[in-house]
């Protein structure tokens, strides 16, 4: 299991679409969702171990020059998560490796299918001008374990 989690933590390696002049900071973290307690809520708490069917929180930090213009923050969805939802509107998705890039309703599969969540192989957010200018933020996702 130890094993398993460090291959999924090396696959969380996130890229930024930026130039090599750009200064764009990540840090990416993994969380494990606890089962609802007694009052209904659920907990996370930093990922040492994971297991087929555990929820994960991944969160991405960045930071970037105050004077940035927009940027774009794109993640590849490791092969033994599932992805869920991201709280953020900014998401564009990807289902075919990278290669075209839309909103999750709208994405087809082998041309014919609308595309589920499950089938989201990358991730996009765009950070807006307004955003950057506070020079540091966070974007998280969900998923489950495969």
């Amino acid at each position: 299991m130890v094993r398993f989690l460090a291959v999924a933590l090396a696959a969380l390696a996130v890229s930024i679409p930026v130039s090599a002049n750009d200064s764009v900071e990540l840090v990416s973290s993994v969380f494990v969702e606890s089962a609802p307690a007694q009052n209904g809520f659920r907990s996370v708490a930093p990922a040492s171990t994971l297991s087929r069917g555990d929820k994960v929180v991944l969160l991405v930090k960045w930071a970037a020059p105050r004077d940035r213009r927009s940027f774009k923050v794109s993640a590849r969805v490791p092969a033994s998560l599932a992805f869920q939802r991201s709280g953020s509107d900014a998401l564009e998705v990807s289902t075919d490796g990278g290669k075209s890039w839309g909103q999750l309703g709208t994405m087809k599969v082998g041309g014919t299918r609308l595309a589920s969540p499950e089938d989201v192989t990358h991730l996009r957010w765009t950070i807006s001008r307004r955003e950057a200018a506070r020079g540091s933020g966070r974007i998280a996702y969900s998923a489950l374990v495969r």
